[in-house]
């Protein structure tokens, strides 16, 4: 579904990403893990067309998407679940899909969420993020970005959260995870993928990760 190759990326003329490749197969879940800095957000956002390329190529079903804009790329099927959720806090729960769904076809049916007239900026953190991942599914998007799903949220929303996306893998969604819980991403990940200052420091199975101890002790500041 998705291969990056030698990616690297950055803002202006800081390079926050440096050489990183990885595959990650069709109907998969793929973790991208490591410390605050290391490059996980960046490399997100690469994908999704919002950093600056300084090298190396992104593929999407070995289209080249590397300089696409970001509004193309929505249209070939990619969509963001941004950190921190960036939703539209003054406007509803049925206004915020509506907006997430801008590049669907105008004569599909419009989805039928509870409390769709709530403002989503009166929701709890957990129903924030709920939505955040409605708004990006309204995109019908085949690869799936998401951006630190558990920050901020209770353990109960995290379950519920991550059960989404299982589901939504299981449907036949191709998801990138970005997660500072890495105990929870090991759990749903198929393969990971470890940055550390901007550089891949591990990249294999989600059950390779597990055995690495000194991985987690070195790079992720965890004995997990």
């Amino acid at each position: 579904m998705l291969k990056i190759e030698h990616l690297n990326c950055g803002y202006g003329s800081v390079h926050a990403v440096h050489d990183v490749s990885f595959e990650v197969p069709a109907g998969s879940v793929f973790a991208l893990l490591g410390p605050n800095g290391a490059g996980k957000t960046s490399t997100i956002m690469a994908i999704m067309g919002h950093v600056d390329i300084h090298g190396g190529r992104i593929l999407l079903e070995d289209a080249d998407i590397t300089y696409r804009p970001a509004v193309e790329r929505v249209g070939l099927g990619i969509s963001l679940v941004p950190e921190g959720r960036q939703l539209f806090s003054d406007l509803s729960v049925d206004e915020n899909l509506t907006i997430g769904g801008y590049a669907r076809p105008a004569e599909r049916d419009a989805a039928k969420p509870e409390r769709r007239g709530q403002l989503a900026g009166s929701l709890s953190g957990g129903e924030q993020q709920m939505l955040a991942i409605g708004r990006a599914i309204m995109a019908e998007p085949r690869l799936l970005l998401v951006d630190e799903l558990s920050l901020g949220l209770m353990p109960k929303m995290v379950d519920i959260c991550l059960d989404v996306l299982m589901q939504l893998k299981r449907e036949g969604l191709t998801i990138v995870l970005v997660e500072q819980n890495t105990a929870r991403a090991l759990e749903v990940a198929d393969q990971v993928c470890v940055l550390s200052s901007g550089a891949q420091v591990f990249k294999g199975t989600s059950a390779e990760a597990k055995s690495a101890g000194s991985l987690f002790a070195t790079f992720l500041g965890t004995t997990e």
